[in-house]
């Protein structure tokens, strides 16, 4: 929309898109000003594919199945995204690593959310090794993304306290409760000019972080 002021975002996702539908009801609900201009799958077969059509959002899949390289996938990716107008990334369940090329492109303006309190789990299957290594606390992190694996600034992150009869799939649950409130507001910040990222140091309201930011464990959790 020409002359849109609302910060826009692309999207990209691998999965169900749960946290793309929550960053989108916050755009349409104004509580962040911001708005999803291209929601990009990796997968044809993603079912956050289906939530984006329905949420009336644009949507390409750019599968990394159909390229004979990383590089190509890459290229194609970064085509897509240029071509959407998006002026900031959002990877919300996406599950390819990026390459460190790909990451200077976008550096400051790509955003990732990991199911850890990083840098803690970095990698897969965060919940079943909080468990494993009886963690009294897991959480999620929102951070740039940079060219090593989950190792970019963070700057958001949310803490859920491990339960004793806890499983992998009751504490994804409550995890991702909290990626749905952190996500959007970073986002916001970024929106509303409070966040920004300078040779790799965060500012939030023009002084640098020396360590994420908490948000208190929403008092709705299930």
């Amino acid at each position: 929309m020409s002359g849109d002021p609302r910060l826009p975002l692309a999207v990209v996702i691998s999965g169900r898109g749960s946290n793309m539908a929550a960053i989108a009801q916050a755009c349409a609900s104004g509580r962040i000003a911001a708005r999803i201009v291209r929601v990009i799958a990796d997968r044809h077969g993603a079912g956050g594919i289906a939530v984006a059509h329905r949420l009336g959002l644009e949507v390409s899949v750019v599968a990394h199945a159909d390229f004979a390289s990383r590089e190509a996938f890459e290229d194609a990716l970064a085509a897509t995204i240029d071509e959407s107008g998006a002026r900031l990334v959002v990877l919300a369940g996406f599950l390819r690593i990026l390459s460190p090329q790909f990451a200077r492109r976008y550096a400051g303006a790509m955003l990732n959310i990991h199911p850890a309190l990083l840098p803690k789990f970095t990698g897969l299957h965060t919940h079943e090794r909080a468990l494993e290594a009886g963690e009294s606390e897991h959480g999620a992190s929102v951070h740039f993304v940079t060219g090593a694996l989950d190792a970019g600034p963070v700057v958001l992150q949310a803490h859920v306290a491990v339960r004793q009869d806890d499983t992998a799939a009751s504490l994804s649950a409550r995890v991702q409760h909290e990626e749905h409130i952190i996500y959007p507001k970073v986002i916001g910040w970024i929106a509303a000019k409070r966040l920004r990222l300078v040779n790799d140091v965060v500012y939030f309201d023009d002084r640098p972080l020396s360590l994420p930011l908490i948000d208190a464990p929403g008092e709705s959790s299930p």
